[in-house]
């Protein structure tokens, strides 16, 4: 007999997003941005592997992680990939973007 089921597989692959934003809120600066970097960069990668989408404020973050870096040009295109994908984000987007080209302080 069946009932009803609420294990619906998730739309996205979160990985360590969530973690990594709440943490980055209750203990700033405990995880270095690099560190950060190279722990979403390894969820990107898992979820292309399982071909599923990456959740809606996961580019902007990397991007304001690259911009901390100094990767600025990869900050750009997570930026607007983060607007490709999720088009409600435009407008902030576009001024995230235009602080990348005029190096200024997020």
């Amino acid at each position: 007999m069946q009932g009803c089921s609420t294990n619906k597989p998730s739309l996205y692959s979160w990985g360590n997003y969530e973690q990594l934003i709440y943490q980055n809120y209750a203990n700033p600066g405990k995880i270095s941005p690099e560190e950060q970097v190279l722990k979403l960069e390894a969820d990107s990668q898992i979820a292309k592997s399982k071909n599923k989408a990456l959740p809606p404020g996961f580019h902007a973050q990397i991007g304001v992680l690259y911009f901390q870096t100094g990767k600025l040009d990869q900050a750009r295109q997570a930026f607007i990939t983060e607007e490709e994908l999720f088009p409600e984000s435009k407008q902030f987007m576009d001024r995230l973007i235009a602080k990348t080209k005029n190096r200024g302080a997020l």
